[in-house]
């Protein structure tokens, strides 16, 4: 590993609050009087029903009751300071002060208390030695080009969202990987396990409460990615959003936040002290996902129009964390964590010097693509937005590429394939409420499918035995390990499916041309 690298020195929060402020009020000055009260509007229809159904700070509450009678005044002084004083709240809320003397204590643990930052309840709880994860988490990508690049550049890492596990498994990864710690954002129910949130608010969280719909709170979460940016603070959030229902890989993202490295980088053209911002793709590979009963239940229930946010699954079960991680730990190479090849934030590829090129691989200046000939940035939302959704796009091509298949997605999509040749005609909604009689496959048709998939995935990153044979029993015995109900249970000559299981995992293969 590389000596330890320069950690960030975080503001204070109240530093934070006035300059989110401060974005805020040039953004304001430039809005029409009726653009600013559709806006306080609505935070305030929002935020009023939130409150009455969760509850709220009192200062909290006292401030959405200021910005509704701003909105009834019909005064443009009095909404811009309702909103500024939302926009500090907010602020405070969202910002946690990094400490880097607790990265390094958590860097000295952090190898023996992977699982017990999951489950302790205690903070002595940390001092035992649990399993080392060194052995089950494998990194791969070019590590040592992107260490580089993180000493004269801002790097946004965009991983992948498979479960909640997610954010602690990159930040030992980014750790064992010699990268300085990355900013991110953490869904305020991460931090009501007391070990997890005492590091999580010293390492770099920032916290995100995704209760708050409104768009003034939306707009201040990309502010503040924006200003930690601007400040040479490497970043990661994950641009798909939250964790992925389905289990299929991500390919509509969200580009409100992934669009704040282009709205960065261009600050820093304007104020003359160019930063480069470049983008690392990250895909996360896991044998097993704790979630994944109650993540398809969701997403069938979505899909099947009955929408509903899952305000508890089996993270919110300590217990269950625990039984999970030591399941997961104890099998070999659980876990893939693959760093893709960087970009710069207009989707160009870059090369070892972090310069942008072309489609042809020349070398081109990234300035052209937003400067005039005088070297001045020209603003334009529409050709940003079309710069950004570009690095989506280029984003969602690298997790097809990278992604590790794992013996259980493939012997997964054989089986949900066999499944579908026994019940010709039957959709998804009709296969996944088969009973355990109708769910049952040859375990040769599932055999013979994974054969035929095998040449399909040559030169794909996988982590599977030699033979169909091999690959079928690892994922069996994988399965057994923790789900209450067995994705696939032998019986005989054959194979019982857990439809709903077995689709989730497959789903990890849906959109690849191999797969089509």
């Amino acid at each position: 590993m590389a000596t330890e690298p320069a950690l960030f020195r975080a503001p204070p929060a109240s530093e934070i609050a006035l300059a989110l402020q401060a974005r805020f009020r040039r953004r304001a000055a430039t809005m029409a009087e009726g653009a600013l009260t559709d806006l306080l509007a609505d935070t305030v229809f929002h935020e009023r029903r939130r409150v009455s159904q969760d509850g709220a700070d009192p200062a909290y509450a006292a401030a959405v009751e200021a910005a509704a009678l701003a909105v009834h005044a019909a005064d443009r002084g009095a909404l811009e300071r309702a909103a500024v004083a939302l926009v500090g709240l907010y602020a405070l809320e969202i910002h946690n002060p990094f400490s880097p003397r607790a990265y390094r204590f958590a860097t000295r643990i952090l190898p023996g208390a992977l699982t017990h930052l999951l489950s302790a309840t205690r903070l002595r709880d940390l001092t035992e030695r649990p399993s080392d994860p060194a052995t089950r988490v494998r990194l791969s990508g070019p590590i040592e080009r992107i260490r580089a690049l993180t000493e004269r550049a801002t790097l946004i890492l965009a991983p992948t969202h498979v479960s909640n596990l997610d954010s602690p498994l990159i930040g030992y990864s980014l750790f064992a990987a010699g990268l300085p710690p990355f900013a991110y954002g953490a869904g305020l129910n991460l931090f009501a396990n007391p070990a997890m949130a005492f590091f999580m608010e010293r390492l770099g969280a920032y916290t995100v409460d995704r209760r708050k719909r409104n768009r003034l709170y939306k707009a201040t979460l990309k502010d503040y990615s924006v200003e930690i940016l601007s400040r040479g603070h490497h970043s990661l959030f994950f641009p798909g959003g939250t964790r992925s229902r389905s289990g299929k890989l991500e390919a509509r993202l969200k580009k409100g936040l992934l669009g704040t490295g282009l709205e960065a980088w261009q600050e820093s053209l304007s104020r003359g002290q160019e930063r480069p911002c470049f983008i690392v793709p990250c895909t996360l590979s896991m044998g097993l996902v704790l979630e994944a009963e109650s993540l398809i239940a969701d997403s069938l229930a979505e899909e099947g129009k009955q929408r509903y946010i899952m305000m508890d699954d089996e993270f919110s079960e300590p217990r269950t964390i625990a039984n999970f991680v030591r399941h997961l730990l104890s099998l070999d190479a659980a876990v893939h964590v693959r760093f893709g090849e960087p970009m710069d934030v207009v989707g160009n590829p870059i090369d070892a010097e972090g310069r942008s090129l072309d489609p042809g691989g020349r070398v081109v200046d990234a300035r052209g693509y937003v400067c005039d000939r005088n070297g001045a940035v020209v603003p334009d939302e529409q050709r940003d937005h079309l710069y950004t959704q570009r690095v989506a796009d280029r984003l969602s091509e690298a997790y097809h590429r990278d992604f590790v298949v794992q013996s259980t997605h493939l012997a997964a999509w054989a089986a949900w394939a066999a499944l579908k040749a026994a019940h010709p005609g039957r959709d998804t909604w009709r296969l996944v409420r088969l009973s355990p009689i109708e769910a049952r496959v040859p375990r040769a048709a599932v055999t013979r499918r994974i054969a035929e998939a095998l040449p399909r995935l040559a030169g794909r990153f996988t982590s599977m035995p030699a033979t169909p044979e091999l690959i079928l029993e690892e994922a069996i015995h994988r399965f057994a390990s923790f789900h209450r109900r067995r994705a696939l249970e032998p019986d005989d000559a054959s194979l019982v499916l857990a439809p709903e299981l077995v689709l989730y995992y497959q789903n990890r293969l849906v959109g690849w041309p191999e797969f089509a």
